[in-house]
């Protein structure tokens, strides 16, 4: 039964391989626009791919020195598993990178051409060539490992750390480089020199527009697709054990299952929103992901009717619905927390525009008030989680708690194109601003881009919720291969204790180091901005003939990012090894519990924070309360600057960090 869903499973892979195929033939078939329009693309694209080469030599790195220990400290066989995990994130993000970077300026053109419709059908088209090729070629390896070591969870454990360790490097960055360069075009552009956001007079412009790729698309796609694989991974652990004790291959099975139905799903949604998208973007976009999460839920619930058994899991016996259900209470979770992140970050709604209400006192308030919004977003999520994981504990174990982790990811080839989309719009924004098309293009993209920060909150939401769900998960499979009982695991235990503290750290100190990398890179950013406006003639007055140099702008965020990224990054795999060793399993244990439970408040918060006082600045330029250039809206750039880093650098990061540090304890639970 295993091996005829590892065959199905390699062909729903393919299946979505195949769909991503003719999606980037479909977009690379429209037209660019004009001159200038293929122009700036080409430079985003050769400032993206640039980027991305000297990014994975570094993590190139890690990942040998680290699959080199693990050939040596486990085994050669966990070692293949832990590269081609590496290899599937690094091919995920670089492929989506890559249409995205070259759909922007066909969105554009499509605007221009076709309106609303035809740029949100070139955007989406874009988006999901990353959502497919996540979902695709994660499935797709993750198969070729299970069958080549006869799925061995101490093996195939691997594949989901490699993954993991490349996305945490992704991830933090992709989100330095982005938002440092998204502040000093901001700081100095829109605030000191006055000039419209995406103004090619801005040496920053294109180095922003890089990063929204890097970050948004290349980013978000390998920190979805370890959730993806870990969720999977985590199921199975939990799986083998149950197999110990005679129980049928349904349980192997079924995390397979989901994850196939869940491709099929994602790929009925995307052909909805490309078939039915009319005026409402946001209307079609959500539509989409619901489709998607309803042909799911009623897949799922044919397969577990026809081929459930009942299963045995620490003494208790579990019926043949238990997983179905688990499954489905997180993918309603999932939509929960996803619909709570839109509510406080989307300018429909009364957070953002009452702080955008607020801006009007100055730039402090709209710090504070953008960082109240985010504290407040945390609880209701964080309710939904505590429900759901003790109701998919009653549901089947410590398995329903992984189940429900992977229900929420099922339709990740969906939600990571919908995410995916917005970088797209924003770049199209970019380059009709800096081409100087009619302001009724910029329009255009600009309703799909405030469409677009709005389901990148909605991702968000889903990334942590998963983020929560996979590291639960992963931290019971730890606990089930380190061999820890509930009289293990005490709070009257010293070294339990000083774990959870430590662990409770961590995301702070992680957060720390980010939040420094992106200030650094951001410092220069400005320095060098405003270096070129007092130094080339004619630039700031916009004298014909007269271009910024964005090729040294793009070198300093590229320099930026890979010097911030390394210490936390290595922080996040080494400290997971040392508490083992020393505090030992119960020890880790506990710090695995102190890291979940703050690095997913934190990362609420900090997503929620920077959405919230993106969107209340956009709020502004549509308008409202003095419109552009009003001190509301010099106060409301001013946190948006400040919200940036949390919301695209720091508040994604945490979701990888607790989740590696989980994979990590998984893979060397032998050693501890």
């Amino acid at each position: 039964m295993t091996v005829g869903f590892l065959d199905v499973s390699t062909f729903a892979s393919l299946c979505a391989l195949a769909f991503v195929a003719y999606l980037a033939k479909y977009v690379l078939s429209k037209p660019q626009g004009n001159e200038t329009m293929a122009r700036l693309s080409g430079e985003i694209q050769k400032g993206a791919r640039a980027f991305l080469r000297r990014e994975y030599r570094y993590v190139l790195i890690f990942v040998v020195v680290i699959a080199l220990f693990i050939t040596f400290g486990i085994g050669w066989a966990t070692a293949v598993a832990f590269l081609a995990g590496a290899l599937a994130s690094a091919l995920a993000g670089f492929l989506g990178m890559n249409i995205a970077t070259r759909a922007n300026a066909r969105t554009t053109a499509a605007a221009e051409s076709g309106g609303v419709k035809g740029a949100l059908d070139v955007a989406i088209s874009g988006g999901a060539v990353m959502g497919l090729g996540v979902v695709g070629i994660a499935l797709l390896g993750l198969a070729i490992v299970y069958k080549l070591f006869n799925g061995d969870p101490a093996i195939v454990n691997g594949y989901a750390m490699g993954a993991s360790l490349v996305a945490l490097f992704a991830r933090s960055g992709g989100g330095i480089f982005t938002k440092g360069a998204d502040m000093g075009a901001d700081l100095v552009g829109k605030v000191e020199a006055g000039i419209p956001e995406d103004d090619p007079r801005n040496p920053a412009v294109i180095a922003d527009n890089v990063g929204d790729n890097v970050g948004d698309v290349a980013g978000l796609g390998a920190d979805l697709l370890e959730s993806y694989v870990e969720s999977i991974i985590a199921s199975l652990a939990i799986a083998a054990i149950i197999a110990t004790s005679g129980g049928s291959g349904y349980t192997t099975a079924f995390p397979f299952a989901v994850a196939i139905i869940g491709i099929f799903a994602s790929i009925i949604g995307v052909m909805y929103v490309k078939k039915f998208a009319q005026s409402n973007p946001q209307s079609a976009l959500m539509m989409g992901t619901y489709v998607s999460a309803a042909l799911t839920i009623v897949g799922i619930g044919l397969y577990a009717k026809l081929k459930g058994s009942s299963f045995t899991l620490d003494g208790h016996e579990y019926k043949w619905w238990g997983p179905f259900l688990a499954c489905v209470l997180g993918i309603v979770s999932g939509n929960i927390i996803g619909f709570v992140s839109e509510y406080f970050t989307s300018g429909k709604y009364s957070p953002v525009r009452k702080l955008a209400e607020r801006c009007q006192t100055g730039p402090a308030i709209a710090v504070t008030d953008g960082t109240a919004v985010g504290m407040q977003s945390t609880a209701l999520p964080v309710l939904v989680l505590a429900i759901s994981v003790v109701a998919a504990y009653y549901c089947c174990g410590v398995y329903g708690v992984a189940i429900a982790a992977l229900g929420m990811l099922a339709t990740t080839g969906m939600v990571v194109a919908v995410d995916s989309y917005g970088p797209i719009a924003d770049n199209a924004g970019g380059i009709a601003e800096m081409a100087g098309l009619d302001p009724k293009v910029r329009k255009i993209t600009d309703n799909l881009d405030a469409v677009g920060n709005t389901t990148a909150a909605i991702g968000k939401g889903f990334a942590i919720g998963s983020a929560a769900f996979a590291a639960i998960g992963l931290l019971s499979a730890f606990m089930l291969a380190a061999k820890l009982g509930p009289g293990d695991v005490s709070l009257l235990n010293p070294k339990i204790l000083a774990g959870v503290l430590i662990g409770g750290m961590m995301p702070f100190l992680f957060s720390s180091m980010l939040f420094r990398a992106v200030g650094k890179c951001a410092d220069k950013m400005i320095m060098e901005v405003r270096r070129q406006f007092r130094e080339t003639p004619g630039l700031k007055e916009g004298k014909e003939g007269v271009f910024p140099d964005s090729v040294t702008c793009v070198d300093i965020a590229t320099q930026g990012a890979i010097q911030g990224m390394m210490l936390p990054g290595l922080l996040a795999i080494v400290f997971p090894v040392i508490i083992g060793y020393v505090l030992g399993a119960a020890g880790l244990a506990g710090m695995l519990v102190g890291a979940i439970v703050t690095g997913v408040m934190l990362g609420i918060q900090t997503a929620n924070s920077g959405g919230a006082m993106d969107n209340a600045k956009k709020y502004i330029e549509e308008g409202h309360f003095g419109g552009k250039n009003s001190d509301a809206h010099k106060a409301a750039v001013v946190g948006d600057t400040v919200g940036d880093p949390l919301k695209d650098t720091v508040g994604p990061s945490i979701n990888i960090l607790i989740k590696l540090m989980c994979v990590i304890s998984l893979v060397f639970a032998a050693m501890f």
